[in-house]
């Protein structure tokens, strides 16, 4: 490590950074702006201006940057002498001449990077009395805000949308000092990851939208560690409340899963807790069948006693915490217990969490899955699938660039220099899809075909790697990709596999966790990553193994008069199955109790509706994709009569005496019975530390020292402040009392640091600059990669028939959307209002065939119960397939991987195409 001076003292830093990056991991506070972490060095601002003397004899020594500057041994530096101060004063006043002075009425006021900067530099006051510069603002959607008067020209925002992320309709335009960053026409930004502009941003020039229309003062917010539940990537969420609502949800950085970034579901989407339509009180439906509300513990007491009444089923959810399904599964018993999952989702579920947990590829992190060098991905549309993932691939592409750079010693962090050397050469990304996908753009090569079709290339790539007979599989496969993709693999050092469960495939699953298995020879270290669709699907294999019972064998015996009772936590049934099968299943029900936060199909069909807290109001453990057990916590108390599902399960388990209440009476009894009894959970305990956890004898508080206004809380209804509620179930406290320090990582529950009160201060609580957080990171994973002597055989299945296009029939294959497929998340205001329309794609061949044009309807199946969608255009379909919009209201009934009829519908009456105007409102 390289030793070197700063203002007389000596310290060890890390060989490769540069100097910036050197004193911020020694806690040393050196101005900047335009760096960051994740993207890097240009040299913009010249904020990071430091002296550097040639030797210990000079004592004039020279200005240089701090971000451009790399570390040498013996180099020496000055950080507070007067040439550095006296020049990062001027750099901070040149950059506020046309910025406005308007810090209290500023969205980003009180947790600004520029306030921050602007203290640290000493410049107190504006000496600049001219006219400033204006400029016009720009509605940019429903998401971000938009104050370009603010701007001090950092570019960071430019270099996160398209260098970063990829995206292309942000520009830095005009010169000098009327450079413009915006769109060339005002619109709805493109980008599914625009919101990390509200955090890149050192100011207020992109801010959160919905925050500022429900504006909140960020040191007022109550604030918690959390998960998002958009998806099953786990990314690291903080939740802001106050008054009671949710105002904002920022990323929680985790070096191993999302980082810096968050994508725009899972910024924006956990809005749905606001939604109007959640429950607050307890209903029992009456002979008429309206609902009458009850008290909680008189629900408790009506739902012991229809659960003792025998002849119980249960029906989980893989958007429920795995302690709510643990109870669920306990109460009923394993062979009276469904997942909650639809009949052909489960099986394939199950599959991918046995073929991670035989596998002997890495199971790859965010972190590992952006050092990858090759990669393939089967049938995923990741972007809307696994959101976080699709941007590591960005960054994984990226990899030559950095190995290029590294033969002419350059250090990866000089990212123009980098860019400029490596041009548009990319590690190599192929995708094998039954459509377009966002990552298009970056790939080398893409191949769009049937679902069983990319199961056959799959294992024509396996056989040429492995040096097997390819015999049959030859026929119908583009051998020439075949051979190109296996070549590319077999050549790379860290290879990727990337496929899930959106196709309904189990061939493609198998053959590519094959194909990783047969690169893990010859000194590789390949990857599998296997997606699934929600936040706790892993979870709920692990729990359940092969002894879930689906849905169809649930109505066969509620038929049968073998099922009187039905428990469905957190789970809207008419999502997982088609509605004649869900009214027949619950209308042979005598007694249906229904535990959710929203007032959906399922519940109205329910005889007691039980309000359960949403993942704001309280605490649960999700599994991610990888295998990785995390822990969210609630940031405020549930309203009225809500309570989180394990809660309800619970007392009304000590009301049926099945559980004792000296024995499970808290969270973490429940944790730890779970650990004890599910060996494939065992490891959960390790995902936070339990309620007994103090730091240096006091609890975590969710609010910051700054916070205020507490005896003005509920003044709009009494001048009595409430106490503040005891937390019994964690290690925070909701207050301000406590220490939010050197906790570990799953309690943080906000950034700031003396100086430092923008999310720029994380590199505080940091083991160094972009490292992981001390203490480790959040989470525990559950799925170890298996030995490489360990093959995956015994699950490798027959090989399916090439897809042939049928005359009158076409394939179902999914269309996912990052904004409308997720249940819960299209319940979010802001997000609600970038839904489309659900549609079907198909080719224009198929369309000729069809005689339908953009624009008209289709009728799906038997035309007298039929499901009629708006036709799309789309030639990346393949011939014979029909790509339908997943997860919304007019496409629940499709079945993915089913063939169906299609025909005109000659009654349909095409929609009038709608125009955004800049004020956000649809005009037609």
């Amino acid at each position: 490590m390289p030793l070197i001076t700063i203002d007389g003292e000596e310290y060890d830093v890390k060989s490769g950074d540069n100097i910036l990056q050197a004193f911020l991991s020694l806690g040393l506070d050196l101005p900047y702006f335009c760096w960051h972490p994740a993207m890097g060095s240009i040299g913009a601002c010249r904020q990071c201006a430091v002296v550097q003397y040639l030797n210990a004899d000079d004592d004039r020594g020279r200005i240089v940057m701090g971000c451009m500057t790399p570390v040498t041994e013996g180099a020496i530096f000055s950080l507070q002498g007067d040439k550095a101060k006296q020049f990062r004063q001027t750099i901070v006043e040149s950059l506020m001449l046309n910025h406005p002075h308007d810090c209290p009425v500023c969205a980003e006021g009180g947790e600004c990077h520029l306030q921050d900067v602007t203290v640290m530099t000493g410049h107190n006051t504006r000496q600049y009395r001219g006219l400033k510069n204006t400029h016009r603002n720009q509605y940019l959607g429903p998401l971000i805000h938009h104050e370009m008067n603010r701007c001090i020209t950092c570019y960071r925002c430019t270099r996160y949308y398209r260098d970063y992320a990829g995206g292309t309709d942000l520009a830095a335009m005009a010169s000098h000092d009327h450079v413009y960053f915006g769109r060339h026409q005002e619109g709805v930004l493109e980008s599914e990851f625009s919101g990390n502009l509200v955090e890149v941003c050192p100011t207020g020039v992109f801010t959160d939208e919905t925050l500022v229309n429900e504006y909140t003062r960020k040191w007022d917010l109550q604030s918690a560690p959390s998960v998002c539940t958009g998806c099953a990537v786990g990314c690291n969420t903080l939740v802001g409340e106050r008054y009671g609502k949710l105002k904002r949800v920022h990323n929680r950085y985790n070096a191993d899963v999302n980082g810096y970034f968050l994508c725009d579901r899972g910024r924006f989407g956990a809005a749905f807790v606001n939604n109007e339509q959640r429950l607050d009180h307890a209903g029992l439906r009456n002979i008429d069948g309206r609902y009458d509300a009850i008290e909680r513990q008189q629900a408790v007491e009506t739902m012991a006693a229809v659960c003792g009444e025998g002849k119980l089923a249960c029906i989980g959810s893989p958007r429920a915490s795995v302690e709510a399904n643990y109870l669920l599964r306990t109460l009923v018993g394993a062979e009276n217990f469904s997942s909650g999952c639809s009949d052909q989702e489960q099986p394939l579920i199950n599959l991918s969490c046995q073929l991670l947990q035989k596998s002997s590829a890495q199971i790859p992190d965010i972190k590992t899955i952006e050092s990858a060098d090759a990669i393939l991905i089967l049938g995923e549309d990741l972007t809307n699938t696994a959101p976080r993932i699709a941007l590591a691939l960005r960054q994984s592409v990226r990899n030559k660039a950095y190995a290029m750079a590294a033969e002419l010693r350059l250090q990866p962090w000089q990212d123009a220099a980098v860019r400029n050397l490596a041009q548009d050469q990319l590690n190599p990304l192929f995708i094998a899809a039954v459509s377009d996908t966002r990552l298009d753009d970056i790939a080398q090569q893409t191949a769009h075909m049937a679902p069983d079709d990319i199961a056959r290339l799959t294992a024509v790539i396996t056989a040429k790697i492995s040096g097997k007979a390819i015999g049959p599989l030859k026929s119908l496969v583009d051998e020439k990709l075949a051979t190109t993709i296996a070549e590319v693999l077999a050549a790379a050092k860290r290879p990727l596999i990337i496929s899930g469960t959106s196709c309904a495939n189990s061939a493609m699953i198998s053959e590519a966790a094959l194909l990783a298995d047969s690169l893990s020879d010859s000194g590789r270290q390949p990857m599998l990553c296997l997606t699934v669709p929600e936040a706790n699907s892993l979870g709920q294999a692990m729990l359940t193994g092969d002894h879930a019972v689906n849905l169809e064998t649930l109505t066969a015996r509620a038929v049968a008069g073998d099922i009187t009772t039905l428990v469905v936590v957190e789970n809207d049934l008419y999502r997982r199955g088609r509605k004649a099968d869900i009214d027949k299943l619950l209308a042979n029900v005598a007694n249906i109790v229904v535990l959710d936060c929203f007032d959906n199909a399922t519940m109205s069909a329910s005889s007691l509706a039980l309000p359960a807290a949403s993942f704001i109001e309280t605490e649960g453990t999700l599994v991610s994709l990888e295998g990785r057990a995390q822990r969210y916590f609630a940031a405020m108390t549930a309203h009225a009569d809500r309570q989180a599902s394990w809660q309800w399960l619970l007392s009304c388990m000590h009301s049926m005496g099945i559980l004792a209440v000296s024995e499970v009476h808290h969270f973490d009894d429940i944790s730890q019975a779970c650990a004890r009894t599910i060996p494939a959970l065992a490891g959960i305990l390790a995902a936070a530390p339990d309620h007994h956890y103090r730091n240096l004898g006091v609890k975590i508080p969710r609010q910051t020292h700054r916070y205020s206004g507490r005896t003005a809380m509920l003044a709009n209804k009494s001048v009595h402040e409430p106490k503040q509620t005891i937390d019994e179930e964690s290690a925070l406290a909701f207050s301000m009392e406590g220490l939010n320090h050197n906790q570990p990582a799953a309690l943080l529950t906000y950034v700031w640091s003396p100086g430092w009160n923008s999310n720029q201060s994380l590199h505080k609580f940091q083991d160094e600059v972009g490292g992981p957080i001390k203490g480790g990171s959040a989470g525990a994973r559950l799925l170890i990669t298996a030995s490489t002597n360990t093959k995956i055989v015994a699950i490798e299945t027959a090989k399916p028939p090439s897809f042939m296009p049928s005359e009158d029939q076409w394939l179902l294959v999914p269309r996912h959307k990052i904004f409308g497929s997720d249940e819960l998340s299209a319940h979010s205001a802001a997000i609600e209002k970038l839904i489309d329309v659900a549609v079907i794609e198909i080719s224009t061949d198929d369309a000729e065939r069809l005689n339908v044009v953009n624009g008209d309807g289709l009728i799906i199946g038997d035309p007298s119960a039929a499901d009629v969608l708006e036709v799309r255009l789309n030639d990346s379909i393949a011939l014979g397939c029909a790509a339908y919009s997943v997860g919304l209201n007019e496409s629940l009934n499709l079945v993915n991987g089913e063939r169906v009829s299609l025909q005109k519908d000659t009654q349909w009456i095409r929609q009038k195409p709608e125009l955004i105007a800049s004020d956000g409102v649809a005009h037609v």
